[in-house]
């Protein structure tokens, strides 16, 4: 079965941080296109951190840029997402995705990477981040 798992999620003050894992089954994630993805209420789901699955260049919007790192461990087929300095706009579940294909880590943050937006081969099942004092 070739799935996706995220866990980490929580409730975090202001300025506080949280580091998200996804674990990969069934299949080898170091290939992979990776993501980290969030939807809040209302608001459409946009893509905060990216890599390549061929260069391994990485992509931030400005809203986390230097706040959020992605990162993974191919040893455990494993990826993460460390969020520092939180925000409440941060506020949001929290999704990671894989992908075979090779846009470039702007285009598969932004749901482009194929031709159906934001149609990508591995989704997990989504964890809650809520930050609030």
């Amino acid at each position: 079965q070739l799935k996706l798992e995220e866990s980490g999620g929580g409730v975090v003050q202001p300025g506080g941080s949280l580091r998200l894992s996804c674990a990969a089954s069934g299949f080898i994630l170091d290939s992979y296109s990776v993501g980290w993805f969030r939807q809040a209420p209302g608001k459409e789901r946009e893509g905060v951190s990216c890599i390549d699955g061929g260069s391994g260049d990485t992509y931030y919007p400005e809203s986390v840029k230097g706040r959020f790192t992605i990162s993974r461990d191919n040893a455990k087929n494993t990826m993460y997402l460390q969020m520092n300095s939180l925000k409440p706009e941060d506020t949001a579940v929290y999704y990671c995705a894989a992908d075979s294909s090779r846009a470039g880590p702007g285009l598969f943050c932004a749901g482009y990477a194929r031709s159906g937006v934001f149609d990508y081969e591995h989704w997990g099942q989504g964890t809650q981040v809520t930050v609030s004092s």
